[in-house]
């Protein structure tokens, strides 16, 4: 399966609709499963310097298979993750609001949010994710990201 800029599409409009009912201005990427972008939204008067953080945070989510929150609290001093974001020329982020995108099982990309506190970037970030579930299993020859979510 392969995510496409259709589904990534989706995602952002229930990115920023979420982010619209939290009240907050948000920068939010999605990475594809080769840690490229895929699609990039940002909404109007977010931070700018928000926009590389949260490309950096999918990149990040993607490539650590894991949620940027699980580094977030294991890199601290003595963590045992503690520099890892000195790694990859700097590119890994440990700050919260990078999601992996997963779909039974398979790691198909990633979703960074940047722009509010790190709990909001996370509820963002979860809500446009949480769209992959409700997608159909894939059909022979057809993606499963290709239909409606």
């Amino acid at each position: 399966m392969k995510l496409t800029l259709e589904a990534a599409k989706r995602m952002l409009n229930e990115a920023e609709r979420k982010a619209k009912e939290l009240g907050i201005l948000e920068n939010i990427a999605i990475v594809d499963d080769g840690g490229n972008l895929l699609a990039f939204h940002r909404m109007d008067r977010a931070r700018i310097a928000g926009i590389q953080i949260a490309i950096d945070k999918a990149w990040t989510a993607l490539a650590m298979q894991t949620p940027t929150a699980a580094l977030n609290e294991t890199a601290v001093p003595n963590g045992p993750l503690y520099g890892i974001n000195t790694t990859n020329q700097g590119r890994i982020v440990i700050l919260k609001g990078g999601v992996p995108l997963v779909m039974n099982g398979e790691l198909l990309g990633a979703i960074g949010v940047s722009g509010s506190s790190g709990d909001n970037d996370v509820l963002v970030a979860q809500a446009a994710a949480a769209l992959l579930q409700q997608t159909p299993l894939a059909r022979i020859g057809r993606s499963a990201l290709a239909g409606p979510l």
